[in-house]
């Protein structure tokens, strides 16, 4: 599978980053997104693929406290309505996401933009908006670890993932798409990121790279 040099993800220096995979938004959940539910198993392999190879892991989260939510949703908030709420049980991660369920959000450390460790290399991350790097320290946090290559995966493709996706082309990061570990994806949709520069791979592609072994396809049907 031939790709870019410029764009061509480089494994050593790569994190995962997931977007929104809390339990409010899952399929289920009556303010949840069809097909997110099911992409957890792939979602799970690819982190304890990160995991393995000990390369970052940062789950991003979102949490409705008081009037700083986005204005296509503080109308509903306002309203009442119980979506990943401070101490609820909605704003939690997925099950089976973390290590045992690893431990519940630190609401007030991450309010407070910083980031919680969920484990070794594994953090949450709080964001207000839809981008990941709007008003947070993820700039800050993968430089620190001299990352130069984003893999994205998670909830919504056409909302906060594409969002994330842009700031980081914008900040030149390499950019990698999880294909079959991210909700609410098209063809349209896979085509336009694509057009931006983000390397379209699935799970086990990107499980092979992290690996050391050669990628010898990437979405089926696709080159």
């Amino acid at each position: 599978m031939l790709i870019d040099p410029h764009l061509a993800p480089h494994w050593r220096s790569c994190a995962l980053v997931t977007i929104d995979m809390q339990r409010d938004f899952l399929s289920e959940s009556p303010y949840g997104l069809a097909g997110t539910t099911e992409i957890i198993p792939a979602l799970r392999e690819l982190v304890d693929a990160f995991r393995a190879a000990r390369r970052p892991v940062v789950h991003i989260v979102r949490l409705y406290a008081g009037e700083d939510v986005d204005l296509v949703r503080r109308t509903l908030i306002a309203g009442g309505a119980d979506m990943v709420r401070p101490g609820g049980k909605g704003r939690l991660l997925a099950p089976g996401l973390l290590i045992g369920d690893g431990p519940g959000l630190d609401d007030d450390l991450l309010l407070g933009g910083a980031p919680q460790p969920l484990g070794p290399h594994e953090y949450a991350l709080f964001k207000p908006r839809w981008g990941a790097f709007h008003r947070t320290p993820l700039d800050d946090m993968l430089r620190g670890w001299d990352v130069d290559t984003v893999v994205f995966a998670g909830c919504n493709l056409p909302n906060c993932p594409r969002a994330s996706i842009v700031q980081a082309s914008e900040r030149d990061y390499r950019v990698v798409l999880a294909t079959d570990a991210i909700s609410q994806a098209t063809e349209q949709g896979f085509r336009e990121v694509a057009g931006m520069g983000v390397v379209l791979l699935d799970v086990a592609a990107i499980t092979a790279g992290l690996a050391g072994r050669p990628i010898t396809a990437g979405i089926e049907g696709r080159s």
